[in-house]
């Protein structure tokens, strides 16, 4: 921020002119030579108000801000209603976050100054900061009717619309400010992000288009395509935001366009590569292991849910998994031994009790397996009536089979 400096013209100079010597120094843009004459000019006459104000220039041109505003309360003391001491101890505030104790002083410059750009523009950012939408797009306003090519003025006029839920608005606000600056461009993501909040999926995919080099917004632009369930036109793009950054997340929304649209090779091929750039992740082994299971890819299926067991001992989603995945694929016995993990868990549910039973009939446990089959009917109260249909004809099967011997 740009702070204004203050010259007076002194009618009665001490025999050393500091006042004078120190301007100077910042004339030629040394601040640091400047601070100790000023600081001379205080110790001959403490009640000189330009002595204060210019110190204050000098220090914050230093960034020693909570000295230099220090040195421009003093300096309002003396001289109340000091318009540019009044602006820059407002800016200063507002350049160390306290945009409310900025507003205070900075209302005091614009009631100084109503028509001129700088006052309301910082008051305008401090009332946004400090939570006061309506009141900064107001200064926003006379800020942009002092200097319509401003385009700080039109984006901040853009983010206070916003807070209002102005949104279309606050569109022709941003685009405003992005033709007349484009380092203001990147900020149309904002309001980007504000029509996908409204579900104006449209609207936010016109804007996203528009980023073809963001990698953000290009995964952005994916996920609301399949969001739309237009998958063809997501995966480029996708596709695009993995190759810029292959963080997880452009991974996995991309592995999740490649599964709605059907084509579970690269699916899985994405997933993989997510896991081996974080094989500790929990939640991405099972998503892998899930996603090998519904191909039926028992076995390296189970090896990740394995791999997610070790994680997190205590999750029984992931025994059930591993104990299903090895159970389908007829590894009974490691099967059994994942289930009696969730049992030691004490977190059993009816299909627990389905699957032991079956993987015991399978191992030629027979009395064991009945038992199982027994506390499966027990428990289920009908919620899977195959299941049940199942396991009392089982039970006859097996109680007939055992009295033959």
């Amino acid at each position: 921020m740009a702070l204004a400096a203050l010259l007076f013209a002194l009618l009665f100079a001490p025999a050393e002119d500091y006042l004078a010597e120190g301007l100077k120094a910042l004339d030629a843009n040394q601040p640091a030579a400047a601070e100790p004459l000023f600081r001379k000019a205080i110790e001959a006459d403490p009640k000189d108000y330009a002595a204060h104000f210019n110190l204050a220039f000098a220090l914050s041109a230093q960034q020693k801000d909570v000295e230099a505003i220090a040195e421009l309360r003093r300096t309002l003391e003396l001289k109340p209603g000091l318009y540019e001491a009044d602006l820059n101890l407002g800016i200063l505030l507002l350049r160390n976050r306290q945009p409310t104790e900025a507003a205070a002083v900075l209302k005091e410059a614009v009631a100084a100054k109503a028509n001129e750009f700088k006052p309301n523009l910082y008051l305008g950012d401090a009332l946004l900061a400090s939570g006061d939408a309506a009141g900064a797009e107001e200064r926003y306003r006379a800020a942009i009717a002092a200097d319509p090519k401003s385009a700080a003025a039109h984006v901040g006029l853009a983010s206070a619309l916003l807070r209002e839920s102005k949104i279309d608005e606050a569109a022709e606000q941003f685009r405003s400010a992005a033709s007349l600056d484009p380092k203001y461009r990147d900020r149309l993501l904002e309001l980007a992000a504000e029509y996908e909040k409204a579900r104006r999926y449209n609207d936010a995919i016109a804007i996203y288009r528009d980023f073809p080099e963001n990698a953000a917004a290009r995964e952005r632009l994916g996920a609301l395509q399949v969001e739309s369930k237009d998958y063809s036109s997501a995966i480029p793009n996708l596709e695009q935001a993995v190759r810029t950054s292959p963080t997880t997340t452009n991974r996995l929304a991309l592995a999740d366009a490649y599964r709605m649209a059907g084509d579970h090779a690269k699916e899985i091929a994405q997933l993989q590569l997510a896991v081996a750039a974080e094989p500790n992740n929990f939640d991405l082994r099972m998503i892998l292991g899930r996603a090998l299971r519904d191909q039926h890819q028992l076995m390296a299926a189970a090896q990740h849910f394995s791999a997610a067991t070790k994680l997190h001992p205590d999750d029984v989603k992931a025994w059930n998994e591993l104990a299903s995945a090895l159970i389908v694929a007829q590894n009974y016995t490691e099967g059994l031994a994942a289930l009696d993990h969730v049992r030691a868990l004490g977190k059993e549910v009816p299909g627990d009790h389905f699957l032991r039973a079956i993987t015991l009939d399978k191992l030629q446990m027979k009395p064991q397996a009945v038992e199982a089959y027994r506390q499966f009917l027990a428990t289920d109260n009908g919620a899977a009536p195959n299941q049940e249909f199942q396991a009392r004809q089982r039970i006859r099967i097996i109680e007939s089979e055992l009295k033959k011997k």
